[in-house]
């Protein structure tokens, strides 16, 4: 099911939405980079803070999935 989701994704499109919202803003300093800070110091407590996180995080998270399930599905067929 994950796969049939991420295989309708273009790539492409899924790489410059995970680029843009993992460096976005552009002049401040990026707002996962922020958020992950907080995350790991134990300030991360505000809903919307949690919201940003998952908001910023969720194209990375998604490309690197895919990224995953391509290069296991590569080799799985030169195994075989």
């Amino acid at each position: 099911m994950m796969r049939q989701f991420l295989n309708k994704i273009p790539t492409p499109a899924l790489a410059i939405a995970a680029l843009f919202l993992a460096l976005a803003p552009f002049m401040q300093e990026p707002h996962l980079w922020e958020k992950l800070k907080m995350l790991f110091n134990g300030s991360l407590s505000k809903p919307i803070d949690i919201f940003d996180l998952f908001m910023h995080s969720t194209p990375l998270t998604l490309l690197i999935i895919k990224i995953y399930f391509t290069v296991k599905d590569k080799n799985d067929t030169t195994v075989s």
